[in-house]
């Protein structure tokens, strides 16, 4: 640990002074700090890469959210995670019940409730054109960024790693060919720290270098209420680090390459003993959001480490670029929880709060290597005929290890995943006003599975398994100008998300599980608009999706399960909106809308239930347990409405300064947490709100501000355990500070 220590100090070290470096003196750059505004009062032009290249958001048939670098900043002012970016654009929701370790995404209500570090989902995370396929990469921290993209619906033609939900894409600053600098940093309530800066150096006329980094810390400030002990958990300390390094040897070849690490030491997931109902899914007297009831677990300690390396070299052949990325990321870590989130048990003198049955302390950790490998041939852009083909590889190798405290002894499985596919689109301007774009993707993927360290629980042997599947992915795409200003499209995509195997129930001397193939089909029309001399955006969207075999997780049940299970059917449709307001050069406002209705569609599915709670399906019993029919239940964590705005006024004074005032609101709709419904288990109009006040210098050179989070200091249940009691886990309590920003 000697090392880690002193590697943790030299790279704390560093940050700060590249955040000093930062905040000196250098050439202000012409951009607006915390809203889409120009000089002239329109809004800025979004410029997003959802068919790999860059394209306006509005010339794109694509239903397409994005969220800038400013508001990205804004939300995780006070120490955030990825899971912050919950309900922030229409359709997207991410929730966590690892803590900072292990996001789950969910887009359109297609996602995975599945907590196990092996868990597959429909939705990809892509960082700087790299797929970040296991959870534990996916919980990568968000520093140093351009933009983030949120693409709904399929997207396997361009992007081939499980993407029949669509794709949250993360796109950071490049090194150019000028000097640059930006660095912000805030302190707020708990002691919570957050630090994001980077700056860019030519080191010759064809190199160029970029160092950016992210410092997060929180002190601890929950209570433990079965030992006395104070100030307990909820601190975190989070490091990460990128270095980039650009190299343009002639006017036609570039190659970058970049490494970036990542050191989180913390507090995971609290959960919190029988805090819903009974028999409905409200907050009851349990509850203390300062104070937890632990008798085990070690302190809910989550300790995790990553590092990605990536080598993209660019090549313009004239008549088209060649593009090669190769990446190569590991992952190692560990969390641990008193997963009944109370102590003792009802067999022992003492128990609580309410009734625990039995007593749970689980640790699952991870050991994981990737690879990933893509070459593209893609035309230049603006011609009759856009076209770009590719091939793509992934390989995927980790360990699983799973112990309980005393129960169940140790039992480590390894999953391998190889895949390999080829691609190709092709864009037709047939004529002035319609554009007409097709895609194909050939895809082979395959899985293993086997227990590499079994216990007398496991029982003797490998108990191997092997998945495989090879499907066409395609889409078809017609854009239509209607007018200067407005146009509409239609998009007919269909994608798949292969077999999966789960092995975490061997532990618990069960079996492993597998499902096949879920293949989806959506249909969705649109519209993008900018009106007013475009000082208003409006952009919208309909769907409908259906899905054979679709891959549930039933997690939990009084037996403590992981399974998985395939229903025969499902679907899913709802609208989504998207628009902003430049009411005045100084008056910006952003909202988003979507409705989303899915459904489960399989008469004979049934499915393990909760110990405690009132179950409102139907039940049924086989072989001796209860099991709930979930036909017609929506899907899990699949929020019904999910509603943002922003809203940022400027007070111009002095030369070139302004006063600002910018806040935030997310509003989440009626959730459901598990495959059947009960009383207690989902979550309804739970809404989050910041803002933050300050001065900025309208050239965005400078920034100082005070704010604040969850300004309501709302309490919303996030998610539930079901199968020991009515346990479940809340939001980040409210925030306030101050912040300062620069850039250059």
């Amino acid at each position: 640990m000697t090392h880690r220590i002193l590697a943790r100090r030299l790279f704390g070290t560093s940050l700060v002074a590249l955040a000093a470096a930062a905040s000196q003196p250098a050439f202000a750059q012409d951009e607006a700090t915390g809203a889409e505004q120009q000089g002239d009062g329109q809004l800025n032009t979004i410029v997003v890469t959802a068919n790999r290249r860059e394209e306006n958001l509005q010339d794109v048939p694509v239903s397409a959210a994005t969220l800038d670098a400013d508001t990205v900043k804004t939300i995780f002012d006070a120490g955030a995670e990825v899971t912050a970016l919950a309900a922030r654009v229409p359709g997207l929701f991410v929730e966590s019940s690892n803590g900072r370790a292990a996001p789950r995404f969910y887009i359109r209500g297609l996602g995975n409730t599945d907590f196990d570090l092996a868990a597959s989902q429909p939705v990809s995370v892509v960082m700087d054109d790299v797929v970040l396929e296991n959870v534990t990469l996916k919980s990568f921290p968000i520093f140093d960024i351009e933009r983030i993209e949120v693409l709904r619906g399929p997207q396997g033609t361009l992007f081939g790693r499980n993407t029949p939900a669509g794709i949250v894409k993360i796109d950071t600053v490049r090194p150019g060919d000028a000097f640059e600098a930006q660095g912000s940093v805030s302190y707020g309530s708990f002691d919570s720290i957050s630090l994001d800066a980077g700056i860019t150096v030519p080191l010759a006329d064809i190199a160029s270098v970029r160092v950016s980094g992210l410092w997060q810390s929180r002190g601890d400030y929950i209570d433990n209420g079965f030992t006395g002990e104070e100030d307990t958990y909820g601190a975190y300390d989070e490091l990460a680090g990128r270095i980039q390094l650009l190299l343009t040897p002639t006017d036609r070849l570039s190659i970058l390459g970049s490494y970036q690490l990542r050191d989180l030491e913390g507090t995971s997931t609290l959960f919190r003993a029988n805090i819903l109902g009974p028999g409905d899914n409200e907050l009851n007297e349990n509850y203390d959001r300062k104070t937890v009831f632990y008798d085990a677990g070690a302190g809910n300690q989550a300790q995790y480490e990553a590092d990605i390396a990536t080598i993209r070299v660019d090549y313009d052949a004239d008549f088209a670029t060649v593009t090669s990325i190769t990446s190569w990321a590991n992952s190692e870590g560990s969390s641990r929880g008193d997963i009944d989130g109370g102590f003792g048990a009802a067999f022992l003198p003492v128990s609580g709060p309410g009734f625990i049955p039995f007593p749970s302390d689980t640790q699952d950790s991870i050991e994981l290597d990737q690879f990933t490998h893509e070459v593209r041939l893609a035309s230049d852009t603006g011609g009759t005929l856009d076209w770009q083909v590719g091939m793509f590889v992934f390989e995927s190798d980790f360990n699983v290890t799973t112990v309980g405290f005393d129960f169940p002894p140790s039992v480590t499985v390894r999953h391998t995943n190889d895949s390999w596919a080829v691609f190709g689109q092709l864009s037709a301007q047939v004529t002035d006003v319609l554009k007409l774009t097709g895609g194909l993707r050939w895809t082979d993927d395959e899985k293993q599975f086997g227990v590499t360290s079994p216990s007398f629980i496991s029982g003797p042997g490998l108990q191997f398994r092997e998945v495989e599947d090879s499907r066409l992915s395609w889409d078809l795409a017609a854009f239509l100008d209607v007018s200067d200003d407005a146009s509409v499209f239609a998009r007919v995509a269909n994608g798949f998300r292969a077999p999966t195997i789960q092995g975490r129930d061997v532990a618990f001397g069960a079996p492993p599980s597998i499902a096949l193939s879920e293949k989806i089909t959506s249909y969705e029309v649109g519209f993008k608009s900018e009106l007013a001399d475009r000082r208003v955006r409006l952009n919208g969207a309909v769907y409908y999706y259906t899905i054979e075999d679709p891959q549930f997780s039933a997690v939990g049940g009084a037996g403590n399960l992981v399974q998985l299970v395939n229903a025969e059917k499902g679907r899913g449709l709802g609208f989504e909106l998207d628009s902003a307001f430049q009411v005045t050069p100084d008056f910006l406002i952003t909202a988003g809308l979507s409705w989303n209705d899915t459904k489960i569609q399989d008469e004979n599915l049934a499915v393990g239930i909760c110990a405690q709670c009132t179950v409102v399906d139907p039940t049924v019993v086989l072989s001796g347990t209860t099991r709930a029919l979930v036909d017609g239940n929506p899907f899990p964590n699949a929020p019904e409405w999910i509603a943002d705005v922003t809203a940022r006024y400027g007070f111009p004074i002095g030369n070139g300064g302004e006063i600002f005032a910018f806040t935030d609101w997310a509003y989440q709709g009626a959730t459901n947490f598990f495959l059947y419904e009960s009383e207690e288990f989902n979550a309804n109009n739970q809404i989050e709100g910041g803002l933050r006040v300050g001065y900025a210098r309208t050239d965005g050179s400078l920034e100082v501000a005070a704010f604040v989070r969850n300004i309501t200091d709302a309490d919303n249940v996030k998610g539930g355990i079901d199968f020991n009691n009515n346990t479940g886990f809340v939001n980040d309590p409210r925030v306030f500070g101050v912040s300062a920003r620069v850039r250059y």
